[in-house]
């Protein structure tokens, strides 16, 4: 008889692991240095402090060493809260083994608690206390909104399904476009329809503002284009004639380049964008040099018009004359979406969080270019692309030394990206596909984030608050889900719906949707808390507080 090995013993060790640090343990002194993720000055010398200190002693931290480099902004640092941050460092790599390569990207560890808790508690076997820790830091929005928990209303009014969705400018009205030929103004103090734009003759599939909130335009299935007065809601002359098939998306040309008669582009199935003039209601030009249909259409900031075709390519072209930039061709299939990390600042035009009417059409244009330039000021314009490939592609911006070589390739997504949109800082880039998932990178590298899951069908769209602090996702299970972009998990689930949910946009405390029921669905809850003095209104200007901004003032 063979004799059996004795089982091993279940006695606990008592002697902790060389690499394991208490949590129970005073926390150590580390010595940290903050670093501007922007540009990548250093904010100050390096710092001797608890490892345990919060992220809100780090962000008082960080605006002191911005007073006493900058004496202009001391004096704001002491009058107002403190401007918030968000923080993360860099993780060395870990000891390779024989045989194995350095991976190309370095880990990246976010501050949500604590430099204790967030790093040296959980990647203990990487750092040591004896390191001078780079935090990097990056401001935030000035202004907060608070999660959205309830559905406020519940509107009828379509009679078909909600195909298209768009907010105003200044939040005050919402646009739907629906399968029964009309697109809805909403008013969203009383959330009750206000007009009715009737006169196409096919489905409505895209609906867009101008930014000084002066028209709305339309695309349909009846291949023209309408414009629209929001005020009487009545159309602004004949419709725009001249696409032989749909049109698939629209674009206005931005505030800060045109504010008298901005221009309108419409893209079609027919493999042309046709740039119209809104004022004399006339074709200026065509660009017709895709071999397929055209998906999706942006102006940029810098006067160029982008274009995305189910040819597998992106075209970039000349806003004045028309004429082709260059050609992007990385994909491999239908190019469905894409978008600019200037959406929002072009989409709102002059207005902002702090809810400021200008007086002039002069007015507007200097304060749209000045939001413009200010963004632009840290990040480049810069353009991502999804495709039925399962991958996006981040392309450099216009000026770079090789502008056809992509900055990153997104991959992950399992089956065909729907919608890509960056959030409103330029920092982060959520997409949606058929798999069921959201995905989080980041804005200016293109790095995987997370992966949100929760959706139990394809995601059909995202969008992101004005603060770039919350996500919303519209899917075919017929739910919305507000996402914590802290945990990668769903925040707020907000059903309601009963059928698929086709389109989805989010402003202020309010957030609008649209699908196959026919309803138009508004949750909401809290309101925007300003973080910063909003200065009074001069003589002769006006300074009203507008749904995308509402101050909070308890």
């Amino acid at each position: 008889m063979s004799t059996q090995i004795p089982p091993p013993p279940k006695r606990v060790r008592l002697t902790p692991s060389a690499n394991t640090r208490d949590p129970l343990a005073p926390a150590p002194t580390i010595v940290a240095q903050f670093k501007n993720a922007a540009d990548g000055t250093l904010l100050g010398p390096p710092l001797s402090l608890p490892a345990d200190t919060t992220r809100e002693g780090l962000e008082l931290l960080v605006n002191n060493l911005r007073g006493s480099l900058t004496p202009q902004l001391s004096l704001a640092v002491q009058s107002a809260d403190p401007l918030p941050f968000s923080f993360h460092l860099n993780l060395p790599a870990a000891p390779l083994k024989e045989g194995e390569t350095a991976p190309e990207e370095t880990p990246r560890i976010a501050i949500h608690n604590s430099v204790h808790a967030d790093l040296l508690l959980k990647h203990s076997s990487l750092v040591s206390t004896e390191d001078v820790f780079i935090i990097e830091c990056e401001p935030e929005a000035v202004f907060r909104v608070r999660e959205i928990t309830r559905c406020s209303s519940s509107i009828d009014g379509h009679a078909s399904p909600i195909l298209c969705a768009s907010f105003s400018p200044t939040g005050k009205l919402l646009a739907t476009g629906s399968g029964d030929n009309t697109c809805r103004l909403w008013n969203l103090d009383t959330e009750t329809p206000q007009s009715t734009l009737s006169g196409h003759t096919g489905w409505l599939l895209c609906v867009e503002w101008d930014g000084m909130e002066k028209m709305v335009a339309t695309g349909s299935m009846d291949n023209t284009v309408r414009l629209w007065d929001p005020k009487t809601g009545k159309a602004i002359g004949e419709p725009l004639r001249g696409h032989q098939k749909w049109i698939t998306s629209l674009a206005w040309e931005p505030v800060h380049l045109n504010v008298d008669s901005p221009r309108v582009a419409s893209s079609s199935k027919d493999g042309t964008v046709r740039v119209w003039n809104s004022k004399l209601r006339k074709l200026e030009f065509t660009l017709g040099s895709h071999t397929a249909s055209v998906n999706a259409v942006r102006w940029g900031g810098e006067g160029v018009i982008y274009t995305a075709s189910s040819d597998r390519t992106v075209k970039l072209w000349d806003g004045k004359d028309g004429k082709l930039i260059r050609t992007l061709s990385e994909h491999a299939h239908w190019v469905n979406t894409m978008a600019l990390n200037t959406d929002f600042v072009l989409r709102t035009g002059p207005y902002d969080q702090k809810g400021k009417i200008p007086t002039s059409d002069a007015e507007a244009q200097s304060l749209a270019l000045a939001r413009y330039k200010a963004f632009t000021a840290i990040t480049p314009e810069l353009l991502i692309t999804g495709s039925d490939d399962h991958t996006l592609f981040l392309w450099p911006p216009l000026g770079a030394d090789n502008p056809k070589k992509p900055l990153a390739r997104l991959t992950g997504h399992q089956k065909q990206v729907n919608h890509v949109a960056f959030s409103p800082d330029g920092r982060w880039i959520a997409s949606a596909g058929f798999d069921n998932a959201v995905k989080l990178w980041e804005g200016r590298t293109g790095k995987f984030v997370a992966s949100l899951r929760g959706h139990v069908a394809a995601v059909y769209r995202v969008s992101w608050s004005s603060d770039s602090r919350m996500l919303v996702s519209a899917s075919k299970d017929s739910t919305l889900k507000l996402w914590d972009l802290k945990t990668h998990k769903i925040r707020v689930d907000l059903p309601g719906h009963t059928d698929e949910v086709y389109c989805v946009d989010f402003v202020a405390d309010k957030i609008a949707s649209g699908g196959r029921d026919k309803k138009v669905k508004i949750p909401c809850y809290g309101v925007t808390i300003a973080l910063a003095p909003v200065p009074s209104p001069t003589p002769g200007s006006s300074c009203a507080v507008q749904p995308f901004s509402l101050i909070n003032s308890h």
